[in-house]
Order: structure tokens, then C-alpha cells, then sequence
């Protein structure tokens, strides 16, 4: 089989056919089809649609290798040949377009070729190949859901976790990074109470546009002016909905953020602020009732292990030549993949307990 052809003709494919979070049906299916050819034990359904392969050859370490398998709710606009034009119902059932606007479908088709490259060849490694396709990476619970399913349990404890990310460097060029390297990720959903009236009567209302708008002005100080300059932190909000009508103030508004950070106290700064300035815009405002601060997902910063980095570079420069492989600094980006790994700790903290 031509494996760069073959790896090419993946990729289009899985690109022109996404998946919401939790609805990697095809992608999964795909996935499981191609390591059962290279001869791989496979379980499906972990975690939901999640995938896992498993080749042994002989004894050594267990390696866990991980792609993502979701798409996000974007429309394409590229032209290609092979753009996505597939729609779907998101969570709240709202017809949406579906893209892999972050790569996981690049994602998936590496791992498939390594898949098909180390079953190929197995004189040049031993032990356990753990292969993780993982689902709803975009809501930060994939990885966890995979976990809660027996994970480990199933199918052993990795000595490390391996993931992989796509990302604006040149061809050629790999980006690794010991310490915190993408940041944490919070969600959170505001609705902000108000009363409804009639356009030309303001009066009789509590206008609650008015006060997602005054919120959304004084969110943006937070980062600006009570994060150390040393530090970073993003606060995103990335959707503000309110009213139907041009001449009817409604009842309410919705405001969705985005809270991204590396370090648990700026973290905790951050919602702190968030919290006070909704509350403080609708308390000002004569709100009727207080607002809803809905925490929708938090998952933690990737936190690369040192002596694991320093062994990755060793065997990328080896293989590739020193000058390709940067430090690209601490991305902003999230990836819920560090969960993989702070639960393989979490098994090794209890294992101790139990053998002291």
C-alpha cells in the first residue's frame, strides 16, 4: 500500500466528512476499520465514540499515543475540492455548519500513519502501543469520559502520554516544550435578568441588552488591569444573545466566555472578577433577580513532564536534525489531552497508597 497516498486520500475524506463532539460516529468507524487491517486489537465505544487500538510486541513500557477526533461548528470558506459542506444540530439543536477548523482530522490521519508505520516494522521497538482516538476534545470532557469508561482499567497504565497538535510553523518544524504549555480552559454561560417593555417605552423596563453590554465592557478590564503583566490570561466572550424584535426589549441576555490561563491563582483571580463584574452590572442596573453563572466545562493546563520532553527531542533531533525542533512557547490554546496524564498519576498515587 502507498502509505502517502493512502494518508493523503484520509485526510480529504475525514476533512470533507466532520463530526460534532460526541457524534464521531463515521470518523470512528473509519479509524477502527484501518488498525483492525494493520492487525491491532480494537475496542470501540469508549467514552462514548472513542477508539483504541492495542498491538503488543514483547515486554516493555505501555506508550499512549492520542489523536482527537471532533470538528467545531464553523462554516468553510476555503474553496477546496474537498471543503466541508456538512450541517448538523449542535447541543441546544441549532442547524449549524461543521468544519475541522482545528485539525483533528490532521490529527487522526498521523496517528493512523504511525499506526500503520509501527505495524510494520516491529524490530525497531518493543512493549505496548496504546493508541487513543478520542472524542469531544472541543468540550473538554473527552478525555475524562474515556477515563470514567475504564480506560486504564481496560486496557493498562501508560508510562507516558503522547499527544499532538497542529500548528502556524513552517513545514517541517516541530514545536515541543517542557512545563506549562497550553493553557487551561474554562466555559462559562450568563444570563443576566432584566424586564421586558416596548421599544419606545424604556422606561417601564430593566433593559437587559444594556446590561449585557456594560458587562461585556467592563469584562474586558480584567485581564488589562488585575492580571499581573507577567503572567497571561484571555478572557474571550465569544457570543452575546439577546431580543428578537427591533422594537421589543426582551427579558433577558445570554453571554458565553472563554477563560484561558496557565497558573491556578491567575486562574482563580480571573473567575473571582468575572463573577463580581456580572453580578455588580446587574445589581447596578436594578436587575430583578440575580444573574446565572453557568460553568459549562473546565479542564487544566497541559503541563509537559521535563525528563519526557528532554527524551522526545532526543529522538526527534535524531531523527530529523536539531534545527527543527523549537520551543514555541506557552500557547494559549487549549487541549483537555493533559487529563490523560493526570489520571495515569492519579492511578500511581493510589497504587502507592495501597503498597506502602
Amino acid at each position: 500500500m502507498n502509505q502517502s497516498v493512502d494518508l493523503g486520500e484520509i485526510y480529504r475524506d475525514l476533512h470533507a466528512h466532520p463530526e460534532l463532539s460526541l457524534h464521531e460516529v463515521r470518523t470512528a468507524g473509519i479509524v477502527a476499520a484501518r488498525l483492525e487491517s494493520f492487525g491491532y486489537d480494537v475496542t470501540t465505544g469508549v467514552g462514548g465514540t472513542g477508539v483504541v487500538g492495542v498491538p503488543r510486541n514483547g515486554d516493555g513500557p505501555i506508550v499512549l499515543l492520542r489523536a482527537d477526533m471532533d470538528a467545531l461548528p464553523v462554516e468553510e470558506k476555503t474553496g477546496l475540492p474537498y471543503a466541508s459542506r456538512v450541517r448538523a444540530n449542535d447541543p441546544d439543536g441549532n442547524d449549524v455548519p461543521v468544519m475541522h477548523a482545528c485539525g483533528h482530522d490532521v490529527h487522526v490521519t498521523c496517528l493512523l500513519g504511525a499506526a500503520q508505520a509501527l505495524a510494520a516494522d516491529r524490530t525497531g521497538w518493543r512493549g505496548t502501543l496504546f493508541l487513543v482516538f478520542q472524542p469531544a476534545e472541543e468540550l473538554g470532557r473527552g478525555a475524562q469520559d474515556m477515563i470514567d469508561d475504564g480506560l486504564y482499567a481496560r486496557f493498562g497504565t501508560p508510562s507516558v502520554v503522547l499527544g499532538q497538535h497542529v500548528a502556524p510553523l513552517p513545514a517541517g518544524i516541530i514545536g515541543l516544550r517542557a512545563g506549562p504549555s497550553f493553557a487551561g480552559a474554562d466555559t462559562l454561560h450568563v444570563t443576566m435578568y432584566g424586564r421586558g417593555a416596548h421599544g419606545s417605552r424604556p422606561e417601564a423596563s430593566i433593559d437587559p441588552v444594556v446590561m449585557a453590554a456594560a458587562t461585556v465592557m467592563r469584562l474586558q478590564t480584567v485581564v488589562s488591569r488585575e492580571v499581573p503583566a507577567a503572567d497571561t490570561a484571555v478572557l474571550t466572550i465569544g457570543s452575546l444573545r439577546a431580543g428578537t424584535k427591533d422594537n421589543i426589549i426582551p427579558d433577558d441576555a445570554e453571554l458565553q466566555l472563554s477563560i484561558r490561563s496557565f497558573e491556578p491563582r491567575v486562574r482563580e483571580t480571573v473567575m473571582a472578577a468575572v463573577e463580581r463584574i456580572v453580578n455588580g452590572e446587574a445589581a447596578t442596573a436594578g436587575a430583578p433577580k440575580p444573574p446565572e453563572i453557568r460553568h459549562v466545562t473546565t479542564f487544566p493546563a497541559v503541563v509537559n513532564d521535563t525528563e519526557g520532553v528532554a527524551r522526545t527531542q532526543e529522538a526527534f533531533e535524531q531523527e530529523f536534525g536539531a534545527g527543527r525542533i523549537v520551543d514555541p512557547g506557552p500557547v494559549t490554546g487549549s487541549e483537555d489531552v493533559g487529563i490523560l496524564a493526570v489520571g495515569v498519576q492519579a492511578l500511581v498515587r493510589a497504587a502507592r497508597t495501597w503498597l506502602r
